[in-house]
């Protein structure tokens, strides 16, 4: 990363330990594929054990995750609901309230979603996010002493929307997102949300 400097208007990252599937590059997130001439990509934290959907081959996994069948299927029914036409933001949302609804059923399935325009986030079980912007502070890592100062490292008129399991830093007030609930998020903000179905909560929640 440091090699690379990340220039992006949504950026999803996904750090954590294998609990479905082999330990194998095919089976590592995020995913992406493409629909409507634009690139998505896919993370997903949890566990949907009896989600074995029927997929007609327009979106075929690569490894053997559920996360990888779950993006694969939300994928193919928005296609088949809109076909070769891209549907509007609001239209889009709506669709993905509807499949989430019919998955989140199933189990823990908190992920991210983006086509590079806005970022769709659900919690099933567990997130959080904050909003930085003008005047920027200095921010505290929770799990080990490093600390950065984000008015050096942006301007004034930049605003980000950072979503994570857990909040990342001691030091700054993060929202916690309701348990069964889709939000849209665009240029750095939260545009809307909507209650969809919690997931089983964790044993440390």
């Amino acid at each position: 990363v440091r090699s690379y400097p990340i220039h992006s208007e949504n950026v999803i990252a996904h750090i954590r330990k294998a609990t479905q599937g082999v330990v194998a590059l095919e089976n590592t997130h995020p995913f992406m594929r493409e629909l409507w001439g634009r690139y998505w990509i896919f993370a997903h934290n949890g566990h949907l054990p009896d989600f074995a959907p029927e997929l007609d081959g327009s979106f075929t996994p690569v490894g053997d995750t559920d996360s990888e069948r779950a993006f694969c299927w939300l994928l193919q029914n928005l296609r088949r609901r809109f076909a070769s036409r891209p549907p509007s933001q609001a239209q889009l949302f709506e669709t993905l309230h509807q499949l989430t609804l019919e998955v989140g059923a199933l189990g823990a399935f908190n992920f991210l979603l983006s086509n590079g325009d806005c970022l769709f986030a659900h919690c099933s079980t567990r997130l959080t996010y904050i909003i930085r912007q003008a005047p920027f502070a200095v921010a505290h890592l929770s799990d080990q002493d490093l600390s950065i100062d984000f008015s050096d490292v942006t301007t004034p008129d930049d605003r980000v929307a950072v979503i994570a399991t857990v909040p990342l830093t001691d030091n700054e007030s993060w929202t916690t997102m309701p348990s069964g609930s889709l939000w849209l998020f665009e240029e750095g903000a939260p545009v809307t949300h909507r209650l969809t179905v919690a997931g089983p909560q964790p044993p440390d929640a």
